[in-house]
């Protein structure tokens, strides 16, 4: 009876304990993560209490290091991480190179360095690699592991980790199955949720259950008047979201013909010189800018806060600089600062949808319209507010931008993904 016990016991733990002690770690790791990137930015903002001037100091030099650990010990940290994920996804091969726990450590490491100096980058993003590495780690408990289990592993790890992040479970699943699967699998809807799950608990026991931006005034009854500012708010945001992505995917087509040069045979040194452009954007913007923008969204989410028309476009342009530079960090969160900007923007217009109606309606556009994954924005933004009444407009805002957006570029992450797929020859290294 000892040893069938024993055996039963080693059955379950292989069957089931592996997974649920990734997915709890995963939800450990998240949050540990995200107090880390907000005492990164505390710390930032005592600095700017003591100068508004010293970010021309500390962040280009900040930006410098950070490239040239990437570039020297963890190259394929680069960026959000969820391109990573997708590629990884496509072809399992890739999943040793760029889901390992050295990657994991870097990108924890580096993005709170540019947090800490102010870059505008976010967390949620660099949360999908890092779940998604963490449970791919997981695959050694396994007494055979398969190409099956290790992508069970790592979708599973990148929805737990979004999920954590945002405390937007539903987004988790609905995240891993239009954006990184882009397919769904009956099997595999087990898996996501209990990871998930298992996550979630974690991040709730740590953090409690809180909305991401708290409660905002719903729109109220629909009124007829209402449909210009949903068509108004996707072709802005749509259009918006759709030149990030272009510009992104398509630097050599705008940037001058040397700092191309200087990005591809220089990165540290280009790195400098974009932590010096988003100094520079910062102290423009009083300080608006720096950061993920998390407290000027919920700002204008809760009507306290009073910002800049410019404020949106000061924020596009530190975040284009913040990714150009090639920092590990996400533009999940500054997507919905630029947003939550552009609804402030409407509001100077018009006076028919209350200001929090319409950074709401803003965020959901451009999030959408940047991914161009219209059901997991909603979902997001939905999950992260108290506004339920906002449903309808929210979905058509979602679903209209993301079609403005794909007349202007193709999928973001995707195309990315694609890069890693087909690797072009490496930029030489600098000491």
């Amino acid at each position: 009876m000892t040893q069938r016990g024993v055996r039963r016991s080693r059955r379950l733990w292989h069957n089931y304990g592996v997974f649920w002690l990734g997915a709890v770690l995963v939800g450990l790791v998240s949050v540990g993560y995200a107090k880390l990137v907000d005492f990164g930015f505390e710390l930032f903002q005592r600095l700017l209490s003591h100068g508004l001037w010293l970010p021309l100091i500390v962040t280009p030099l900040g930006a410098a290091l950070a490239i040239w650990l990437t570039q020297k010990c963890f190259r394929g940290a680069e960026g959000s991480g969820i391109p990573q994920v997708i590629a990884t996804l496509q072809d399992s091969r890739l999943s040793k190179s760029l889901l390992t726990l050295r990657i994991m450590v870097g990108k924890i490491a580096i993005s709170f360095l540019g947090i800490l100096c102010g870059f505008t980058i976010g967390r949620e993003g660099p949360t999908v690699q890092i779940g998604a590495s963490l449970m791919y780690a997981m695959r050694r408990g396994y007494r055979r592991s398969s190409v099956h289990i290790e992508r069970q592993l790592t979708l599973a790890g990148a929805a737990a980790g979004l999920a954590a992040a945002f405390n937007t479970p539903l987004a988790g699943v609905v995240f891993a199955i239009e954006e990184l699967s882009r397919s769904f699998v009956a099997r595999n809807s087990g898996t996501l949720i209990t990871a998930i799950i298992f996550s979630g608990i974690v991040a709730l026991g740590l953090q409690g259950n809180y909305l991401y931006f708290g409660q905002i005034k719903a729109i109220g009854d629909f009124h007829w008047t209402l449909v210009p500012v949903v068509i108004a708010a996707s072709l802005l945001t749509g259009a918006a979201g759709g030149a990030f992505g272009w510009l992104m995917l398509n630097v050599p087509r705008w940037m001058p013909a040397r700092l191309v040069d200087l990005r591809r045979a220089h990165p540290v040194r280009f790195a400098f010189l974009c932590g010096v452009a988003i100094a520079v954007i910062g102290i423009a913007s009083g300080g608006t800018t720096f950061g993920s923008g998390y407290a000027e969204a919920r700002g204008l989410l809760e009507s306290h806060t009073a910002l800049s028309p410019l404020y949106a476009v000061l924020k596009f342009a530190a975040l284009s600089a913040s990714y150009l530079s090639g920092i590990p960090g996400g533009i999940f969160a500054p997507s919905l600062a630029i947003g939550a900007g552009l609804g402030n923007v409407m509001a100077h217009v018009t006076s028919v949808v209350p200001l929090p109606a319409l950074a709401a309606l803003c965020m959901v556009g451009y999030l959408a319209a940047v991914t161009q994954s219209p059901i997991t924005s909603f979902v997001i933004v939905m999950e992260m507010i108290d506004g339920h009444q906002m449903v309808i407009p929210l979905m058509a805002v979602a679903l209209l931008s993301t079609q403005v957006s794909r007349t202007i570029a193709p999928s973001f992450y995707h195309t990315l993904a694609h890069r890693f797929l087909t690797p072009t020859v490496p930029a030489p290294r600098q000491g």
